[in-house]
């Protein structure tokens, strides 16, 4: 009896981790995106040469993001951060065009690597507020993921630079007292809505869970 309940309160309370790989061609808008989930604010950012790790803590899941330069040279050093990957961010420029079968090319070749066999894959359709991006049904076809097999992928509208705050109180874990009553302890949470960023969050931690 006693075991079980300390089970059941370790399950509310219990912090799961998640290691990210944050990647995509140059200018993509990754590091924008990195440190907007971290601060929940736009920072200016410089071409990352090596790479960037932050985490990212939401719904009670700790992210460990690896945002990884994207310029030609640097992509081959993509392979070393593969290992013990659980989820891949792939970030594509919607407004860029020219290069959408360039990140198709960069995208296919990293997810056939043996060590990538079972990360999930979400994909942020960065900067859908510039006048000639692509929508996401758009950048879905031209990236080919319909065709991918034996792997949970999700496609997310974002928008790095826009966005406005909120405040939500949610139940941040039960306890439970020596007479049976429930209590639950409130978390006040602070982040950015209406840029997508966070609903790309929910679906892997949504993933986490059902694993």
């Amino acid at each position: 009896m006693g075991m079980s309940f300390s089970k059941l309160f370790a399950s509310f309370i219990s912090k799961k981790e998640m290691r990210i790989l944050m990647v995509g061609l140059d200018a993509a808008g990754k590091t924008t995106i990195l440190y907007k989930l971290k601060l929940g604010e736009i920072v200016t950012t410089i071409p990352t040469i090596g790479f960037n790790v932050e985490t990212v803590e939401y719904k009670n899941i700790s992210f460990t993001v690896w945002d990884v330069g994207g310029q030609d040279k640097i992509r081959p050093l993509w392979r070393h951060y593969f290992q013990n990957t659980q989820g891949v961010i792939f970030v594509v420029d919607s407004n860029d065009r020219d290069r959408i079968s360039e990140a198709r090319d960069e995208l296919q070749r990293m997810l056939g690597e043996e060590e990538l066999r079972d990360a999930h894959l979400l994909v942020f359709a960065n900067k859908q507020d510039l006048p000639n991006a692509m929508n996401a049904a758009e950048i879905t076809d031209k990236l080919g993921l319909h065709s991918l097999r034996n792997r949970q992928w999700y496609i997310q509208s974002a928008c790095a630079t826009s966005g406005k705050f909120s405040i939500s109180r949610s139940p941040l874990y039960s306890t439970f007292s020596l007479f049976g009553q429930m209590k639950q302890r409130m978390l006040t949470q602070f982040f950015v809505i209406g840029d997508g960023l966070y609903e790309g969050l929910e679906w892997l931690s949504n993933i986490l869970k059902r694993g």
